[in-house]
């Protein structure tokens, strides 16, 4: 048996075939437990060519998300499109009854994020946001030992080549990507610290440098968060660099636990103790699920997803504290619920 009871694979609808669509699509497409039924997007040379690839015919492939829904029976919706347009694909899914799994952030705007939260608490739809660090082993590792204590102190950065990368694109876009490296990449560092020790954001100053006249695209950020429990942490995002590096440093009173990395690459996971001295945990990297399975997953047996829309609501909390904190100059309070 499948979803709510289905006795055929859960039929799923793909909107936006850039690298999400296509990436997690072709998992899906793979996966005996789902089939591709239809896809949409604006590129008439995207549609054609995924159309091929995922075996959906021309008679349904959209232009138009909302024609999609109306004519399909589908029973889920990966949703890989700018932004700003997630919010409003999200709402009609649910109201079309769909699962769904809607790439990173869940919204750019926090009472959007709030609402979302509120219909996927409420609702019997898996909404799975795609923080895919959630499922990495490193992740996973290091957050066991944070089951019985906090961090103190914690210093998070990461590195991309991200301006150049996204030339062209509507990343540079902020009516479309809702700001810039801190709302695309550097959402998963915070998701990643967030997720990992359990820290709730209190309040957060921040610093930024702009690669648009508008001041809405940033291309680098310093983030100085304060967290509910007393500890404080910094977050840098350089996203004009010539490659990726990333590096997660939180220290407790018994030592740290660092993840790093480079590329997109899996993280490598370090616990030091009080004298200094470097553990490396063992870890099995083939035990990880891909974000297909986890969905799936979620979709027949009920259960949460590995990365929920409150999740994604405290990621969306601190982002937009964070914008406000570097245009204002002020410490601003984050709050993801009212």
């Amino acid at each position: 048996m499948h979803a709510d009871g289905l006795e055929h694979p859960v039929q799923i609808g793909i909107v936006g075939l850039g690298y999400i669509g296509t990436t997690v699509g072709e998992q899906f497409h793979h996966h005996p437990d789902a089939t591709v039924r239809a896809l949409c997007d604006l590129d008439s040379d995207r549609l054609k060519a995924c159309g091929s690839e995922f075996e959906v015919p021309a008679e349904r492939r959209y232009v138009e998300y909302p024609t999609m829904l109306a004519d399909e029976s589908l029973d889920a919706v990966l949703i890989g499109t700018p932004h700003t347009l997630h919010y409003e694909q999200v709402h009609s899914a649910f109201e079309h009854d769909c699962h769904i799994y809607c790439d990173k952030p869940l919204a750019t705007d926090l009472e959007h994020a709030r609402e979302l939260t509120a219909r996927a608490e409420q609702s019997q739809q898996t909404l799975m946001v795609g923080y895919q660090r959630h499922l990495q082993t490193a992740f996973r590792t290091a957050r066991e030992r944070f089951t019985d204590r906090s961090p103190r102190w914690l210093t998070a950065s990461i590195t991309q080549d991200w301006i150049d990368d996204s030339r062209g694109t509507w990343r540079l876009d902020p009516s479309l990507s809702g700001g810039g490296f801190l709302y695309d990449t550097g959402s998963h560092v915070l998701d990643g610290v967030l997720w990992t020790t359990g820290l709730e954001p209190e309040s957060v100053t921040a610093s930024m440098d702009f690669h648009d006249d508008a001041a809405q695209v940033d291309r680098r950020a310093h983030l100085d968060v304060r967290f509910t429990n007393g500890a404080t942490g910094t977050f840098s995002f350089h996203g004009d660099a010539p490659s990726v590096r990333e590096h997660i440093h939180c220290w407790d009173d018994d030592g740290a636990v660092y993840l790093e990395g480079r590329q997109w690459g899996p993280r490598e996971v370090r616990e030091i103790d009080a004298d200094a001295n470097e553990y490396d945990p063992y870890i099995d990297f083939r035990t990880e699920q891909t974000r297909a399975d986890a969905f799936l997953e979620s979709v027949r047996t009920g259960t949460d997803p590995p990365a929920t829309a409150r999740d994604a609501l405290r990621v969306t909390a601190l982002t937009e504290a964070a914008y406000e904190a570097a245009r204002t100059g002020d410490r601003v309070p984050v709050s993801p619920m009212e």
